[in-house]
């Protein structure tokens, strides 16, 4: 992961909203990745606010910027060998003009305000892209639920529960998994909420298991919702994943399933990552292995080149992107593709990159790819598909209703399809055709913005 030292450069933001921005910086000084994800979408708002110059009016843009409520809270635990710990906690419950605020939670390290903050601002317009009726929000923990016990795990999400619980609810803040949390963590969270509500309330937490009011494809829904986008995109120009080759930054969960889905769509992953290095299959990456490895044993990549023998190889210097590629899809972190990575993935030959993870190109990286003409699909539509699966399972829990895993891959694949062609539409309509960062930019915003001034000042 890059992490950015200093504020991006304000040089791409139309001059009628560089005061918004330079208010931000005052405002919320030394979070970097909030900047960033801010810079990113008033770089795309010039045109929007020319055409519709009430936006600036009625301040909508100012509003957006700031989040309707911020919570951050102790998260006392106690570890197997009886030693008190503290962590942190947030929920950043940023836009509900469009539905309950909805947004994952994240458990990591490097978790702090402006995490949440880039992550629940991004999420805003993510999910009015999907058109369910979904705000946005985000928040996490810098708790590392990696090397911990299920018992260690369980106190953690306990004793953080505690506290969020009172500001959760199927109609009000709905959590959903993100990096660090998955179905054991869902689980003891919801177990804890019911616990302390005595309401079997399914519908205030997405990703649960199947058992106890979970959607079938949820587990599978990022990843595969961005290759159905990367589909899209590769069809909108008249080509295809068939036969390509392919690299995929990662290997969680989002990671997992777009390799799945690019194999099926007949395309060949040649690698994939973790934080120790990439492993390289010329053979197409052995998704069982990786499964096994990744949501059974919890290894390391280097594990998988130890039990391909000869056929993978295991790098732990440079970069997943060294590898040339046709498609690249990153699905690990924010700022993890870099301006000197996207040159090598431009002269390898790439044409086609879609984001799986949260900003995970930096805007260096942005703009190498424009300025090449690679096909680029930003987060906020690419990765859609995640949260909108939640609001399937949001829809199921409020039906006390159960969908085959058919339906609602076909409904996923569907509202990838549908936010392919609005973003699309919208560029164009702008004269920005083949622009997927302005559509989806543009569309997500002035979703927001027309139901932000329809409620009056809020």
């Amino acid at each position: 992961m890059t992490t950015l030292t200093h504020a991006p450069a304000e040089s791409t933001i139309d001059p009628s909203l560089r005061h918004v921005y330079r208010e931000v910086l005052r405002r919320n000084a030394g979070e970097h990745e909030f900047h960033q994800a801010v810079e990113e979408v008033l770089g795309s708002l010039g045109p929007v606010v020319k055409r519709h110059p009430h936006y600036l009016d009625e301040r909508v843009i100012e509003r957006l910027c700031e989040p309707e409520r911020q919570i951050i809270f102790r998260v006392p635990w106690t570890d197997d060998a009886g030693q008190v710990q503290i962590n942190r906690g947030f929920r950043v419950e940023y836009s509900s003009v469009l539905g309950p605020y909805k947004g994952g939670l994240r458990f990591h390290p490097s978790v702090l305000l402006g995490t949440v903050k880039f992550l629940g601002f991004e999420q805003i317009f993510k999910n009015a892209l999907t058109g369910m009726p979904i705000g946005g929000g985000k928040g996490g923990s810098d708790f590392d639920p990696k090397g911990r016990s299920d018992t260690e795990v369980m106190r953690f999400c306990q004793s953080f529960m505690t506290e969020l619980y009172r500001h959760l609810g199927e109609y009000t803040d709905v959590p959903a998994g993100d990096i660090g949390v998955g179905g054991r963590e869902i689980g003891y969270l919801f177990g804890q909420y019911k616990r302390i509500t005595n309401r079997y309330e399914a519908g205030v937490l997405t990703g649960k298991g199947l058992a106890w009011g979970g959607s079938r494809a949820r587990t599978e829904a990022t990843g595969y919702g961005t290759v159905y986008f990367a589909d899209e995109m590769a069809r909108h120009a008249g080509r295809s994943l068939e036969g390509k080759r392919v690299v995929v930054s990662g290997s969680g969960n989002v990671a997992i399933y777009a390799v799945e889905k690019v194999t099926e769509l007949g395309g060949t992953v040649v690698a994939c990552s973790d934080s120790s290095g990439y492993v390289v299959d010329e053979d197409g990456i052995d998704l069982d292995l990786l499964k096994d490895l990744k949501e059974v044993r919890r290894e390391r990549v280097g594990a998988y080149a130890e039990e391909r023998g000869g056929r993978a190889r295991l790098v732990q210097d440079g970069s997943v992107w060294d590898v040339p590629c046709e498609v690249a899809l990153p699905c690990a972190t924010q700022n993890e593709l870099d301006d000197e990575a996207a040159r090598t993935l431009v002269r390898n030959g790439t044409w086609l990159v879609a984001e799986g993870a949260n900003m995970p190109s930096t805007p260096a990286a942005v703009r190498v790819f424009q300025e090449a003409g690679v096909l680029f699909g930003p987060g906020k539509a690419a990765n859609a598909g995640g949260v909108a699966t939640s609001a399937l399972e949001m829809q199921q829990n409020a039906s006390r209703d159960s969908w085959t895993f058919e339906h609602t891959d076909a409904r996923l694949g569907e509202i990838m399809r549908n936010i392919h062609q609005r973003v699309v539409t919208t560029a164009e309509d702008y004269d920005r055709p083949g622009d997927y960062v302005f559509g989806a930019n543009a569309a997500g915003f002035t979703s927001v913005a027309d139901a932000m001034l329809a409620m009056g000042v809020i």
